[in-house]
């Protein structure tokens, strides 16, 4: 797999203090990478560091090879890195599809003289980006809610318009930023099934999230961070066995959440022990001579 984000010893300090300090990790195409710990521990200051908000003081950011510390944030969403936020940011008083529309502004090209004067190639383009937003929409299940105002919409509905609209910048990279905050358990299962349904369209996530439910459930891997510090790295199960991890963020709630992984990875390694067994049945019935 390709490497897409490579972090080596970043740091960022405000001041005398350091809310990201020499944290050195990586992202490889087609994964789901978590990034948690507890409030403050410098989690959101990273994602500002990747989308071009805020510059490292110290070490290097790379994303598919190129140094992304000190880029605009637009021309960093041009590479190919999109995101939502921890406290929703829509256009409240745009509908559904206008919010989507915005979304893909960097895909469009027509000029301002163009829009002024409708040329033929800008109302081409126009429609085009309709009917994208309208695909966008229709993606994260919110086909039905195009013509609605955002600030209308249910708050697990905003959430699923504000990723449909960090997906509508087509990204390599999509950051999700406590997505399942505030959701109710359909909602969260419903959440979970649209991140796998993302990262099957070939968009690797990086994912900040407080539930670790969802954590555990989505993540290939997981890095986190306490006090701006890397504290540990690895599967989910080894994360909820590591005892840093669980003193600084799991607590009481780790031998659950562990006993949970534990069952879910069970359960699929039955399903590929019956896979393999399907598969070597097939082969075996090839090998055996016919009659004739």
């Amino acid at each position: 797999m390709a490497r897409l984000v490579d972090a080596q010893n970043v740091t960022m300090q405000f001041g005398g203090l350091k809310a990201v300090n020499g944290v050195t990790m990586n992202i490889d195409e087609g994964e789901i990478v978590a990034l948690i710990g507890p409030n403050g521990a410098g989690k959101t200051t990273f994602f500002n560091m990747l989308t071009g908000i805020y510059t490292p003081t110290e070490g290097k950011l790379t994303f598919n090879g190129e140094t992304v510390g000190g880029k605009k944030p637009h021309v960093i969403t041009r590479l190919g890195i999109s995101r939502t936020f921890q406290n929703i940011r829509l256009f409240q008083n745009m509908t559904a599809l206008e919010n989507v529309m915005v979304g893909r502004h960097t895909q469009t090209h027509a000029s301002a003289l163009g829009a002024v004067l409708r040329t033929p190639a800008f109302k081409a383009e126009e429609a085009r980006t309709t009917d994208a937003a309208f695909d966008g929409l229709r993606f994260v299940g919110l086909a039905d809610k195009a013509n609605e105002l955002a600030k209308n919409l249910p708050y697990g509905d905003q959430r699923r318009l504000e990723i449909a609209r960090a997906l509508a910048t087509e990204p390599t990279l999509l950051l999700l930023d406590e997505p399942a905050a505030g959701m109710n358990p359909q909602e969260t299962q419903a959440l979970n099934a649209l991140v796998r349904r993302v990262r099957d369209r070939k968009v690797t996530i990086l994912l900040i999230e407080h539930d670790m439910k969802v954590v555990m459930d989505l993540a290939d891997r997981i890095y986190v961070l306490d006090f701006g510090e890397l504290i540990a790295q690895g599967k989910p199960i080894e994360i909820q066995r590591n005892p840093k991890v669980i003193e600084a963020y799991l607590g009481s709630g780790a031998e659950a959440l562990l006993a949970a992984t534990e069952a879910k990875e069970a359960v699929a390694e039955t399903a590929r022990e019956a896979a393999r067994a399907v598969a070597d049945a097939e082969a075996a019935a090839k090998k055996e001579p016919t009659d004739g």
